[in-house]
């Protein structure tokens, strides 16, 4: 399929979607006919939740945003990429510690899928500070995450951990 700039990629696990991500793809969903958020299928990674749970939750935390598509893919991003003709991935930067590895996943994509750009959005400043990973060990502990993701994501991760 061709490449179409006005089609973007936003990949991760999303071991949970946050606020965070919602947030960036909420602002990410104006400048593109169409969003398709891909959640990586990354067993190396030992999720949390399994791909059918993180494309569930990640739908509903997504659920009022039209042009936003959620898949799953078990492939290479630069495929993936390929597969549903995205000319853009967007990766989201929280923080400087977060450029370096950033920087060498956009330049591997570049001799992978040389005719796809990388675009790096930041979070609005409330949710720079959240990743997965540390939403994750918070609700571990018994700690309250609702501040920090959907409902939906908050009751998953009591019900995983409780």
């Amino acid at each position: 399929m061709p490449v179409s700039p006005r089609i973007a990629i936003y990949p991760g696990t999303f071991d949970p979607v946050t606020n965070g991500h919602v947030d960036l793809i909420q602002r990410a969903a104006p400048l593109f006919n169409q969003v398709v958020v891909g959640i990586a299928d990354n067993p190396i990674k030992n999720p949390t939740f399994t791909l059918e749970e993180r494309l569930e939750l990640a739908q509903k935390a997504l659920a009022g945003v039209d042009n936003v598509r959620v898949v799953g893919y078990r492939n290479l991003l630069a495929d993936f990429a390929r597969e549903i003709g995205a000319g853009v991935i967007l990766r989201g930067l929280r923080a400087v510690s977060d450029f370096e590895y950033e920087f060498q996943l956009a330049s591997m994509n570049r001799h992978l899928i040389a005719e796809v750009e990388t675009l790096f959005l930041t979070p609005a400043e409330q949710w720079s500070f959240i990743s997965s990973s540390l939403v994750r060990e918070v609700a571990r502990f018994g700690g309250d995450v609702s501040g920090f993701v959907h409902p939906a994501v908050s009751a998953a991760l009591k019900q995983k951990f409780c």
